[in-house]
């Protein structure tokens, strides 16, 4: 997670670039579909009654309402990844973490990535030059909300310089997947290293 122009899209990207283990969670959304996007590749597009049903019959691992719209993370891709032996990349909220956090804690790493100051933010937005004014200074009103709940996280990153960042993302992925309670069928191995 992170407020708006620190950098998560550009990291995610990255990541999902250089690591083939990690999938990016596709969200499902009420919104309109916007040119240029596909129906299951940047979000899965559905109906308001639809979106209401997933929730009710518990398909989305998270859910919320942002800007009059629908948001949430179907179930079943994200389950499908993991018994694939793939690590999944979610690009959510802090209340979209916490949602995840009651379903699966021990198997979440969460990471916020903060900007350098509010000032590289703000030109980070500006540079991208894909929001208006009014929505650019929304979005700075509220980064100071989301930048306060940084403490809800495991790990905290400053993207400061992208190279750097990315490389301890990277880092903090591979401390993750070394984690004994991870390494599944570990004891077998080991079991056959101590039998004499």
């Amino acid at each position: 997670s992170s407020p708006s122009g620190a950098g998560k899209t550009t990291m995610t990207r990255k990541l999902l670039e250089l690591d083939p283990d990690v999938v990016l969670s596709i969200s499902a959304t009420t919104r309109p579909i916007r040119p240029g996007e596909e129906d299951g590749k940047h979000y899965y597009f559905v109906t308001i009654p639809d979106f209401q049903k997933m929730v009710a019959e518990r398909d989305l691992l998270e859910h919320t309402k942002y800007q009059g719209n629908y948001y949430g993370t179907p179930r079943a891709p994200v389950m499908a990844a993991l018994e694939g032996g793939k690590d999944i990349l979610f690009d959510i909220d802090v209340p979209g973490v916490e949602q995840l956090a009651a379903f699966a804690r021990k198997d979440l790493v969460s990471v916020f990535i903060l900007p350098p100051s509010l000032e590289e933010m703000e030109s980070r937005l500006r540079t991208r030059a894909t929001d208006s004014d009014e929505v650019i200074l929304k979005r700075l009103a509220n980064a100071g909300n989301e930048i306060a709940q940084y403490d809800k996280y495991d790990y905290v990153l400053i993207n400061r310089h992208l190279e750097d960042s990315m490389y301890k993302l990277r880092t903090i992925l591979g401390a993750e997947r070394m984690k004994r309670t991870r390494l599944l069928g570990f004891d077998d191995f080991v079991n056959k290293l101590t039998l004499k």
